[in-house]
């Protein structure tokens, strides 16, 4: 088991990162969060640790490979958890560059501040999505990657490089692919997010095509313990397969929101489809279950009750 006691965070006030950083600070003696402030990050979901002695936060890009290094070397980190990305699929419709210099390139630095501090174990938060689509069955740890968007193209070369660097330079890495994720402080880019907040001020809520797409979700939380668990006790050079085993298609998951929030059905609006839409994602988890005891804690139901809530209290916060 590795001791993972003085953790560097690459995009840790991201919606993954401070869900990870809330429930990681408690067993490690140091956390350095490094994150470029991008739109997608939100420094008010790291209040609840930002006083800790443990915490530190940094704003900078993880394609700086000194400053990377010179934090390592500063606070003395065994462990880098790296989720600085970029995310949303539609962006990387619009304009792929900037996930090919964050995503791939940026991983890439950080590999090669690893190669020269090999002491160093480096995890490496990716997606279902560098799988492709799938009709029937799951994706495990042995699918083949087929991306099919810039976004999930990004994410599998940087996989490819991890993957690449732990071979030829004998580096201790580990990869992580996770299904959708949910839950407080997501960014309201993203469906389950976007919907609410569309209920809440009675605008429309866009569903892509007729919303027959299937996800699977995973609570936030869940995925933070999966994870801490993968950097603990994952082994070396091994990729594990995180899902919420909860799958369902968008439009039903989209109406399960509206009774929640006690909304109107009749502001769903069908949009076209988003290009290369893939229909179906699903991940089989088995390999983290029975190799390192993790299970997702959360039921869809329980977890969509949470971040509904969570939403209701934050928007009435006057900003």
């Amino acid at each position: 088991m590795r001791a993972c006691k003085r953790i560097l965070v690459t995009g840790g006030a991201g919606f993954i990162g401070s869900a990870f950083i809330r429930y990681a600070i408690s067993f490690a003696d140091k956390i350095v969060n490094l994150d470029l402030l991008t739109y997608a990050a939100n420094l008010d979901s790291l209040k609840s640790v930002e006083n800790d002695p443990r915490y530190l936060f940094v704003q900078g890009n993880i394609s700086d490979a000194p400053l990377v290094d010179a934090l390592c070397k500063k606070h003395q980190i065994d462990t880098i958890v790296h989720f600085a990305a970029e995310s949303h699929v539609d962006n990387s419709i619009l304009g792929p560059k900037a996930f090919l210099e964050t995503n791939v390139f940026g991983t890439f630095q950080l590999l090669e501040v690893v190669r020269n501090n090999p002491h160093l174990h480096f995890h490496h938060v990716s997606t279902d999505e560098v799988y492709g689509s799938i009709e029937k069955g799951s994706f495990n740890e042995d699918s083949c990657l087929k991306p099919n968007s810039p976004y999930s193209a990004s994410k599998a070369a940087s996989d490819c490089f991890v993957r690449a660097y732990t071979h030829t330079y004998n580096l201790s890495t580990t990869i992580s692919h996770c299904s959708n994720n949910y839950g407080p402080w997501q960014h309201s880019e993203k469906f389950i997010p976007h919907m609410i907040k569309c209920c809440l001020e009675n605008k429309p809520l866009p569903v892509y095509g007729k919303g027959l797409n299937v996800r699977d979700w995973l609570y936030v939380d869940d995925h933070a313990e999966a994870l801490f668990l993968i950097i603990q006790k994952g082994k070396k050079g091994e990729t594990y397969d995180i899902g919420g085993e909860c799958e369902m298609q968008n439009i039903t998951l989209l109406y399960s929101l509206i009774e929640l929030l006690g909304a109107d059905p009749s502001l769903i609006t069908f949009v076209n489809d988003r290009p290369g839409h893939d229909f179906r994602y699903a991940i089989d988890c088995t390999k983290i279950k029975t190799t390192l005891g993790w299970s997702p804690r959360h039921s869809l139901e329980e977890g969509l009750r949470k971040t509904v809530a969570w939403h209701e209290s934050y928007l009435s916060i006057p900003k």
